[in-house]
């Protein structure tokens, strides 16, 4: 199986970096487990809207790059479940109409028998994303923008109620996903923070062309990308939080309940 050595090596320098600028401000590292889940869609298939559900959760480090402790470089290793699915009815069989789809349908394996799952390609990937954040300890909230790398462990595919013989090696899907991603999050209690995330690949992840051979030898080209929003519960088991008794100096308020026990002396 080829591997994006690339890819790594652009990682490895950002995580080098992002360590580097730290050490110069704090020898801070919180570390956090994750768990949620994902509603996806593929943009550029013939199944629209964020319908396939999946899985995403794995660890994180979070690296503070100021002394108040409001800036984050923060790396993640998740497993997640991306792709698409529809529960249409079939409409159409693979003889009469655009035959080229189909070419990759292995006609060894019965039809799908449910009705709720015509449509479905399920993509797995092992991901590192890389993120900055700014804090606000006073809300408690948090808002980051970064990008993602991910590695293609996992790919099946049914079209029109059909099993394509789609898998990591079969070469129809790129097995490297680069990623924007923008999120924010929210203290819940003490160290426990839900995040809601959106997710967008910066290249296709497939692309390919569609003759139809039967209306009017017309040709259609399509790009696909992966498109998500997840919903996630974050808990970071080595922070230590006080309650704030102090008063907010943003309109006098007294803020969150609980605060980071450093954001008391760096106020």
């Amino acid at each position: 199986m080829h591997f994006n050595f690339l890819g790594m090596k652009k990682l490895v320098l950002i995580l080098f970096c992002c360590l580097t600028v730290s050490m110069a401000y704090s020898q801070r590292f919180i570390g956090s487990v994750i768990a949620g889940a994902n509603a996806c869609q593929v943009e550029g298939d013939d199944v629209r809207g964020y319908k396939k559900a999946g899985f995403v959760g794995g660890a994180s480090v979070m690296i503070a790059l100021d002394k108040k402790m409001q800036w984050f470089a923060t790396v993640e290793l998740l497993y997640t479940q991306k792709g698409s699915r529809s529960s249409t009815t079939r409409a159409f069989d693979t003889t009469n109409y655009a035959p080229a789809m189909f070419l990759d349908v292995d006609r060894n394996a019965d039809f799908m028998p449910s009705s709720k799952y015509k449509c479905r390609l399920d993509l797995d990937y092992v991901e590192v994303p890389v993120l900055f954040h700014f804090e606000d300890w006073h809300t408690g909230c948090a808002i980051g923008l970064g990008f993602s790398w991910g590695r293609l462990v996992r790919a099946k595919e049914w079209y029109n109620g059909f099993k394509r013989n789609t898998s990591i090696t079969s070469g129809t899907y790129r097995t490297s996903d680069w990623s924007f991603i923008a999120d924010l999050k929210f203290m819940i209690y003490k160290g426990l923070k839900m995040e809601l995330r959106w997710q967008y690949s910066l290249r296709p992840i497939r692309n390919y062309v569609i003759e139809y051979s039967n209306v009017a030898q017309s040709t259609e080209y399509k790009k696909q990308r992966n498109n998500l929003f997840s919903i996630r519960l974050i808990y970071s088991f080595n922070e230590k939080y006080v309650e704030n008794t102090r008063e907010n100096k943003r309109g006098q308020r007294q803020g969150v309940k609980w605060i980071r026990e450093t954001n008391i002396y760096n106020d």
